[in-house]
């Protein structure tokens, strides 16, 4: 998603991200749906990644309109995937704690808050998506195990089906702790139809597809960043992001079955990575 507005020159240097255009530019988050649409995309995720109420409340926004923008970011994906052929989904992004801080903190975890306070963070925004009526919950770049139960506890008993994607380095999530524990935290959720791995390098992926199939059995959901690295610090991305759709193969190989990009990564990435699936469907 913000790869696309970027290049349409959006400046997403805001603290709310893509989020912000939600409030002022709602056709241009339709556009770039409908952009990775055209390109072959089968599922959507929102601009409500960084979208919520504390983060909005910063604003002078009301409760009320805050709850109106977070719904309308499913209805924004909805209506773009009228616009194509064929069937579609509408992934709502909820993404973790630490990016409405916009300081980096959701790829370290371990912000010194309770279950609880996480818990309670999550509530209303998850309840206002799952009011739009989305295909499934993207609970994504989760950046620990704490945050994860924090997160299902909330899904637990909403009847909407949900993926649990986490940020990770190697085989340990952003916070340290091992991928097989992770994994283990959606026993018992019936909502949780996939868990994986996203905002990571590419060569992150195919272990943690072997590690998610072997803990849970469930399928696999991978959409890792082009292979370029975001300094938090400069905000600036460095490195090389080429190559990126020719690993998908493996992914799939390896068991992922919902299989994307993250950031970095356009509708022009995606329409390649699309070609190459179809070939070996």
């Amino acid at each position: 998603m913000s790869t696309a507005l970027e290049v349409a020159g959006h400046d997403l240097s805001d603290e709310l991200w893509s989020a912000r255009l939600l409030l002022t530019d709602p056709d241009a988050l339709r556009s770039a749906h409908l952009a990775y649409f055209r390109a072959g995309a089968e599922v959507a995720i929102t601009a409500s990644y960084q979208a919520s109420f504390p983060g909005f409340a910063r604003r002078g926004i009301s409760e009320s309109e805050t709850a109106r923008l977070l719904r309308s970011s499913v209805e924004l994906a909805r209506s773009a995937a009228s616009d194509v052929d064929g069937p579609r989904w509408v992934a709502a992004s909820v993404g973790p704690y630490g990016a409405v801080l916009a300081d980096g903190s959701e790829y370290r975890g371990r912000y010194g808050l309770s279950r609880q306070e996480l818990i309670d963070f999550h509530r209303p925004r998850l309840e206002e998506l799952c009011a739009a009526g989305p295909d499934v919950l993207a609970v994504e770049t989760v950046p620990d195990v704490d945050e994860a139960e924090a997160v299902l506890e909330v899904v637990r008993g909403s009847g909407v089906p949900a993926w649990l994607s986490y940020s990770v380095r190697g085989n340990r999530t952003c916070a340290g702790q091992p991928l097989e524990e992770a994994f283990e935290v959606v026993a018992g959720v019936a909502e949780v139809i996939a868990v994986g791995v996203n905002c990571c390098a590419p060569e992150d992926v195919a272990g943690a597809v072997a590690v998610a199939r072997e803990v849970t059995g469930l399928p696999v959901v991978v959409y890792p960043n082009s292979g370029e690295r975001w300094d938090a610090r400069d905000r600036s991305w460095t490195g090389d992001g080429t190559g990126f759709a020719a690993q998908a193969g493996q992914w799939a190989d390896g068991g992922a079955r919902l299989v994307g990009g993250c950031c970095r990564t356009g509708p022009d990435a995606i329409a390649v990575l699309a070609k190459g699936l179809a070939t070996r469907s």
